[in-house]
């Protein structure tokens, strides 16, 4: 896709989400191509990249979101962790 450098500069965030999903810009200034951007595919032989390749897994190049798991104080179980690392900080 050819887009010119006024157009790509105004909507930098579109064109960058459009390369990591595989597209390539190639940015123009006065009808000449002067750039092009391409998205990184995930290295070889990580355990991402084997996930995605199986299907298992999606990604669309940005960083992990962590979890939503909150672990929950347990009366029965003794300190809580917080409570344990303020202790070994003294």
């Amino acid at each position: 896709m050819k887009v010119a450098i006024v157009e790509f500069k105004a909507h930098f965030a579109k064109y960058i989400r459009q390369a990591q999903s595989g597209d390539v810009i190639e940015v123009t200034s006065h009808r000449k191509v002067v750039a092009r951007l391409q998205g990184v595919a995930l290295p070889d032989g990580t355990a991402a990249s084997r996930l995605v390749a199986a299907g298992v897994a999606t990604w669309q190049g940005g960083k992990p979101v962590g979890a939503s798991l909150q672990l929950q104080p347990s009366e029965a179980r003794g300190a809580s962790l917080s409570a344990l690392v303020l202790e070994d900080r003294n």
